[in-house]
């Protein structure tokens, strides 16, 4: 079996921490090979599609700038 070597953050340990312990593992080492293992065939049973709907309105959420640069929307492209 060949080996890799991988930097983790101290979040990303705590979360496969909490990984092994939910699925009852004894090495960081297994715990990787079986959630990679669950993703890749979550993603061949149900693909996800990306969904944007939440982002509709943020725009609108954001403060307006009172400070305009140009007197109009045509003056900027004069």
């Amino acid at each position: 079996m060949r080996q890799l070597n991988i930097h983790i953050t101290p979040e990303f340990e705590k979360n496969l921490n909490k990984f092994m312990k939910y699925k009852k593992l004894d090495t960081k080492s297994e715990a990787l090979r079986v959630a990679l293992k669950e993703a890749l065939e979550q993603l061949e049973t149900k693909p996800t599609a990306i969904d944007f709907r939440s982002w509709i309105g943020l725009g609108k959420q954001a403060p307006e700038n009172k400070k305009l640069q140009f007197k109009t929307h045509d003056y900027l492209w004069k």
